[in-house]
């Protein structure tokens, strides 16, 4: 089952998830490698510090790596030719929806409704 309003626009759509694709493992690969510390002894001031840096990065990680997982979801739905298809209802998803955020993997009614569940 395909959708139709955006059949069209395909390819344009896996070349910006390709991109943005490259762009997190990059990104990851870069957040992984970064030193925050010297190795030398660090202050209770430096310590905290330190401590943040490393919570802001495992944070900025995870969500990198949430956005790079449904873009790999997308990109596989895209081959076997359910993207734009809701997972919960089997709607299309709306090319509007699609345009603005490409790796969505539901409509904006079930989408609200998985919210709301939590």
């Amino acid at each position: 089952m395909v959708n139709k309003k955006i059949s069209g626009k395909i390819e344009d759509i896996k070349k910006g998830l390709l991109e943005r694709k490259v762009a997190l493992e990059q990104d990851l690969i870069r957040l992984s490698n970064e030193k925050l510390s010297d190795d030398q002894v660090q202050d209770v001031g430096d310590q905290a510090f330190t401590l943040t840096m490393e919570a802001l990065r495992s944070s900025i990680q995870n969500s990198e790596n949430e956005e790079y997982n449904r873009i790999i979801k997308a990109l596989e739905a895209i081959e076997d030719g359910t993207y734009g298809i809701c997972v919960d209802c089997s709607g299309e998803i709306s090319e509007k929806r699609l345009m603005h955020y490409p790796n969505a993997s539901r409509c904006i009614a079930c989408q609200e409704k998985a919210e709301l569940v939590g």
